[in-house]
């Protein structure tokens, strides 16, 4: 019964027969047939195989919760086994925004991943909306906090962002003074608007009124490139820019805009020693990194007239 409550998670999952059998190491007809099984045995049809491939019933919605429930505790008494004697397997599925994620946690997990090696650790990054349900991560940092009810959500820290620019650039066309100086004659880089949907981002208007990003680039790491490169003046993450020897703070006496990181762990993982584990290391990389704050209410961006 337990091999056939993984394989329906998985298909409920991955909606194909050919992803749950990949990822479950098994051939399509063991995957079918177990699920076979499963259904046979509760007396009710779980899933139906459709064009786009195959759907929960809603017996099947009813059973994913109940179904992750055993399955979590079985994968925590597993891993807390293996954790007995020191070792951590299997993967480690992370998402993150891309800030966050390149420039705050990846630096410093070398120590985590030396002491986990048999831990596969899986980051995926991106500043927007994603389809991502509780069952496609076992841990996400988040810019906005996420409304899931199947989940343990919790502020994790606060950052700042200010603006910055190249020495050359500033060289070249001298350093502004105000938020008219920014506006007629200074280049800003910033996000692509039509791309950008994440709220606690959307706030160029606010701090500067009337003002638009001639260049513009959907992530963190376009921004830093274009400033290194003399194109503009970007409002960074302090944890960026502070690191950045290449860049000058530009008006730092008059704009700092307070933002912050959500953690969520689905209940479903919420026991496994790996994510125990990597939660632990995350408070550790949280408390120790200078440009990073405690969590308070978050300040409205100050408007630069």
């Amino acid at each position: 019964m337990l091999e056939h409550i993984g394989v329906f998670l998985e298909l409920a999952r991955w909606g194909t027969l050919r992803g749950a059998a990949a990822q479950l190491g098994l051939d399509e007809t063991t995957v079918s047939r177990r699920l076979g099984r499963l259904e046979a045995s509760l007396g009710v049809r779980l899933m139906d195989r459709g064009r786009e491939g195959w759907r929960l019933t809603e017996a099947g919605r009813r059973l994913v919760p109940h179904a992750e429930a055993i399955d979590s505790q079985m994968m925590a008494a597993t891993e807390d086994l293996a954790a007995g004697a020191g070792e951590l397997s299997g993967a480690l599925r992370i998402v993150t925004s891309d800030g966050f994620g390149a420039y705050v946690m990846l630096p410093k997990l070398t120590e985590f991943h030396e002491r986990h090696p048999a831990l596969r650790i899986e980051v995926s990054t991106s500043t927007s909306h994603t389809a991502a349900t509780d069952r496609d991560f076992d841990v996400a940092i988040t810019l906005e906090r996420p409304p899931s009810k199947t989940a343990e959500v919790r502020a994790l820290t606060d950052y700042e962002l200010r603006l910055y620019a190249s020495a050359q650039y500033l060289e070249s066309h001298g350093s502004p003074r105000n938020a008219t100086d920014l506006r007629s004659g200074h280049t800003l880089i910033w996000y692509v608007d039509a791309l950008l949907d994440v709220e606690p981002l959307r706030l160029l208007d606010q701090v500067v009124p009337n003002a638009t990003a001639m260049v513009q680039t959907n992530n963190i790491a376009g921004h830093l490139t274009a400033a290194r490169a003399g194109l503009g003046i970007a409002l960074l993450p302090t944890y960026i820019g502070e690191a950045e020897p290449d860049l000058c703070p530009v008006l730092h006496d008059q704009l700092s805009v307070r933002r912050r990181y959500w953690l969520t762990v689905p209940r479903s993982t919420l026991l496994l020693a790996r994510v125990t584990a990597f939660c632990s290391a995350l408070e550790r990389i949280v408390a120790d990194h200078p440009q990073l704050l405690p969590p308070e209410t978050p300040d409205r961006p100050r408007r630069l007239e």
